[in-house]
């Protein structure tokens, strides 16, 4: 029988996800590009593996933002945003520490998850996780892309790809009808033009090098994937590489070994260790001109301005769920769980205190910190503090980590090239932020 079909909510978005077995260890599959939680069923192939994994865990199932029986939202979301999902979905079955288990784009998504959360990740694993593809700006992969949005759904486009990335799938009628049919009822054309252009846009080498849990990545295909899956397992501290027999791309489903590959792994774990650093976007608002703007007004004017420059600062920092860290005189420090919030919380605050007649500069960093009594420390958040040094009157001003992250969000920027950043070593790139 076919799991009953629940809704989690992030905001007014709702995320479709089923619950399937009653294990000790929860583990939640974060599926590749498109799927739909009915039709998976309908799959000898899906069914099998699902019901496999759940011998062993409580599993976790759910549609993606914009995929199968979820909620699109308003616009195509970033990565953090689909990560914001995956923690709702958690929060709504009761999970307090899961094995996130994510394939081919997925596995951006719970490798976020894992170096952002820490603390409720179990372990991470991955099926054909590349921490970057690089092909984003070839004129031969943006043809591709056009092509795909043109075509997805048909036959003819079904095909095409089962002989690319999966040839098992292609030697029976019923497999190629059924893989057309999981593209439809999947995603429209437009979100499968948007998931692929994300998953080779986004860029996750610095975020594979701030992930601190047990991670496991398997992967199958010629030699270009191996030499992909072989940097990505690099960048990440003590990952374990596995090799699955097989030449198929695609179909996750098609190998058993790899639940057993999972169960060894997450079986061999010591005890769980509370984490000591963790991903985190860091943000620093200055004022610009503030000891003139003092003179300007005298000391009680300008105590009174600077009391609404908190509270607007406050109100929006609420908004973006940002966390206060630190005040000192006229500039914020604070703490967000994606870079995208932090940015735009950024701009929103620029724009009311420009109400108020003062000109404000913003910097945002992502990176690894230190937890340390509940707050954040180390070489990220000095960082943070250069990049907003850099930033002109009126402008927020992002790292490379930062615009790598984001993309598919909707932002853009402008380069302002190589900096140095006083006090740490190495050129740093930094871009403007130009609409938020």
């Amino acid at each position: 029988m076919q799991p009953d079909v629940r809704y989690a909510r992030n905001g007014e978005v709702a995320i479709a996800y089923q619950v399937v077995g009653d294990g000790e260890r929860d583990l939640v599959f974060v599926p590749g590009f498109v799927s739909n939680l009915v039709h998976a069923w309908e799959s000898p192939y899906w069914r099998g593996f699902y019901e496999r994994l759940a011998r062993s865990f409580r599993l976790i199932l759910f549609d993606k933002r914009g995929t199968g029986l979820s909620d699109s939202g308003p616009f195509f979301p970033a990565l953090e945003t689909r990560m914001e999902d995956l923690r709702a979905v958690l929060d709504a079955v009761g999970s307090e520490r899961a094995v996130v288990f994510g394939s081919h784009d997925g596995g951006h998504m719970a490798a976020l998850y894992a170096a952002t959360y820490p603390e409720r990740t179990h372990a991470l694993v991955g099926f054909q996780f590349f921490a970057f593809l690089g092909k984003a700006d070839d004129p031969n992969w943006q043809a591709e892309l056009l092509e795909l949005r043109a075509t997805w759904g048909t036959q003819e486009f079904a095909d095409r790809l089962l002989a690319d990335a999966c040839p098992t799938l292609l030697r029976s009628e019923a497999d190629r009808l059924w893989f057309a049919n999981s593209m439809r009822v999947g995603a429209s054309p437009e979100v499968g033009y948007e998931l692929n252009k994300a998953f080779h846009e986004n860029d996750l080498r610095d975020v594979c090098a701030a992930i601190r849990v047990p991670t496991l990545l398997m992967y199958r295909g010629p030699v270009a994937v191996q030499e992909g899956a072989r940097e990505s397992a690099a960048l990440i501290p003590g990952a374990k590489l596995v090799r699955i027999d097989g030449n198929d791309y695609f179909g996750v489903f098609l190998s058993p070994e790899i639940v057993d590959e999972i169960e060894a792994f997450v079986d061999a774990l010591g005890v769980e260790a509370e984490p000591d650093s963790v991903l985190a976007t860091i943000l620093f608002t200055d004022l610009v001109g503030s000891t003139a703007k003092a003179a300007e007004l005298g000391d009680r004017r300008w105590r009174e301005l600077l009391a609404e420059h908190h509270a607007r600062v406050r109100r929006e920092l609420a908004r973006y769920r940002g966390v206060e860290l630190d005040t000192a005189g006229d500039g914020f420090f604070a703490r967000f769980d994606g870079p995208a919030k932090a940015i735009r919380c950024a701009c929103a605050v620029r724009d009311s205190v420009a109400a108020l007649g003062l000109d404000l500069r913003a910097g945002v960093h992502t990176g690894e910190c230190e937890l340390l009594d509940g707050k954040v420390t180390g070489i990220a958040v000095s960082i943070g503090a250069r990049v907003a040094a850099h930033a002109a009157p009126g402008e927020v001003l992002v790292s490379q980590t930062v615009r790598d992250i984001v993309a598919g969000s909707g932002l853009s920027f402008a380069d302002r090239g190589a900096a140095e950043l006083k006090g740490v070593p190495g050129q740093w790139r930094l871009y403007a932020v130009t609409d938020s």
